[in-house]
């Protein structure tokens, strides 16, 4: 019996896992409490919202979208994957298009994620045993035909230099952005507030940063995230926003402060944990220039204004919400694999 899977075999697996993922499995539920024992940051709520959220994005309609290529006849590539682990499931969708594509997925997981990826391939597995064959755990990467691999911008040096010789992706740091007109509604300004809020802040679709029109009141935005304030109850949080703080007093730096994030005027793109940074324009042409310049730093764009930028942008509170064919970095991940077939 061969063992190379059809893309329908391979969708009606998702299907389930999907199902599964919205489900209230007590041994899912489980693995969600337990992993704060190896990442602080993993809460059972933001790592529930993860869960959730790729649930929701396994249903038939979005996987005939994202998997609209012909089955290949003929084994795949050994792909190595080195997970990142800053927020829950990172690295999850690489593994999914991998698989997808019919390759081997030969995943280093992050330490600071081990239990909840295993776990989720272990029932994918069950819906489909033949992925099994699929499925490797590396402590440390050896015998792939290509890599993907996302970390920081000083590890990707190093990835370059071990990777370079073979098929690769490879993720540095990234951050997005907010651009606000002045005329958002209240509900807007609480939508924003997820995409700077959600899981602390610390994935790459994060708004690290505001444009605002010169003379912008922030009233009017601190008023609309009261409801995200609960934040600074997390110790590690906290403990950010003390140091930040301080360091601003210290210096005598001008800033804003609600009580749980620090609002601070700065050209810089990437924004310290539990910082915000905002820069004041003159005119929507000054950002769109100014985007374009730094367009290869910027993860995604959130606005209700249509901007020229080759960014991705989408909407308040949809930065953390990506689709399936959302790709990070702007990089067809399933072109990229579909593409090892025919060196």
């Amino acid at each position: 019996m061969s063992s190379i899977l059809t893309l329908q075999q391979r969708k009606n697996a998702l299907l389930h896992l999907g199902e599964y993922l919205l489900s209230a499995d007590e041994e899912l539920n489980d693995i969600i409490q337990s992993s704060r024992h190896y990442n602080a940051w993993f809460t059972p709520d933001e790592v529930s919202k993860a869960v959730k959220a790729f649930g929701a994005l396994l249903t038939k309609t979005n996987l005939d979208l994202w998997l609209n290529f012909e089955s290949q006849t003929v084994p795949g590539k050994k792909i190595g994957l080195v997970l990142a682990g800053n927020i829950p499931l990172v690295g999850f969708h690489d593994i999914l298009a991998v698989l997808c594509t019919g390759h081997t997925a030969l995943i280093k997981l992050s330490s600071q994620d081990p239990k909840l990826i295993p776990h989720i391939l272990n029932k994918l597995v069950a819906y489909e045993p033949l992925f099994g064959e699929k499925i490797i755990y590396r402590d440390k990467l050896e015998g792939y035909d290509a890599v993907i691999a996302t970390g920081s911008n000083n590890t990707s040096r190093y990835f370059e230099y071990y990777f370079g010789s073979v098929p690769h992706i490879i993720r540095k740091n990234r951050n997005s952005v907010a651009v606000l007109s002045g005329d958002e509604t209240s509900e807007e300004l609480k939508l924003l507030g997820h995409d700077i809020f959600d899981y602390f802040g610390m994935g790459c679709r994060n708004v690290s940063k505001v444009f605002v029109p010169e003379e912008y009141d922030f009233k009017k935005f601190f008023e609309s995230i009261e409801s995200f304030g609960q934040v600074i109850n997390h110790h590690k949080y906290n403990n950010n926003y003390d140091y930040n703080k301080s360091i601003y007093l210290v210096n005598r730096e001008a800033h804003l402060d609600n009580g749980f994030i620090l609002v601070k005027e700065e050209t810089r793109l990437a924004s310290p944990l539990a910082v915000l940074y905002y820069e004041p324009y003159k005119s929507l042409k000054t950002v769109e220039s100014k985007l374009n310049e730094i367009s290869q730093n910027i993860q995604c764009l959130v606005s209700s204004i249509n901007l020229n930028t080759p960014i991705q942008q989408v909407y308040f509170g949809q930065s953390q919400q990506p689709k399936l064919w959302d790709y990070a970095d702007g990089i067809n991940t399933i072109e990229f694999l579909l593409s090892l077939y025919h060196p």
